[in-house]
């Protein structure tokens, strides 16, 4: 039997490249989306139909870990980022335990856009607060070939941060 992952997933394109990763690693991803950061409403359906679709492609579980409009605090400047990882991971570290998810990886570590130590650093509190595993991975030589992927699929491609602040 191959070790569960939960993989929170911030949209389709980010998840191709890292459950394909996983999966040759060894490991079975379930894609856990929990992202109340994306606005406006819009976005947030049209990455979540993306997530949708690629799930279904790729014949991976999708756990919904919340709804659009869930109240969202961001910090301001430079604590912005580090807080929507944290709470964003906190939900699904929270959700890895529930679910006896062994670890928790996050398709954030794709991303050449994010803040790559923040996002592992506040993937190992809140990992360790909920007694799972975060599975560091640095995805990021994998970001073109997942947007090229991304393309021949016809998944819908953000340009923006789900804040719009980057």
């Amino acid at each position: 039997m191959r070790p569960r992952v939960l993989l929170h997933a911030c949209c389709g394109p980010c998840s191709i490249e890292c459950v394909r990763s996983l999966r040759e690693e060894g490991f079975e991803p379930t894609l856990y989306w929990y992202n109340p950061n994306i606005r406006p409403e819009a976005e947030y359906g049209a990455r979540l139909s993306s997530l949708r679709a690629f799930a279904e492609d790729a014949g991976a579980p999708l756990i919904l870990g919340g709804d659009y409009g869930e109240p969202f605090e961001f910090a301001e400047g430079d604590g912005r980022c580090p807080s929507c990882y944290s709470g964003r991971l906190s939900s699904a570290a929270r959700a890895a335990a529930e679910g006896g998810f062994p670890s928790l990886c996050a398709t954030l570590l794709i991303s050449p856009y994010q803040d790559h130590p923040a996002v592992a650093a506040v993937g190992e509190r809140a990992a360790a607060r909920f007694g799972v595993e975060f599975l560091y991975r640095d995805f990021r030589p994998l970001f073109r070939e997942g947007q090229r992927r991304a393309r021949e699929l016809g998944l819908y491609r953000q340009k923006y941060c789900g804040c719009g602040e980057k």
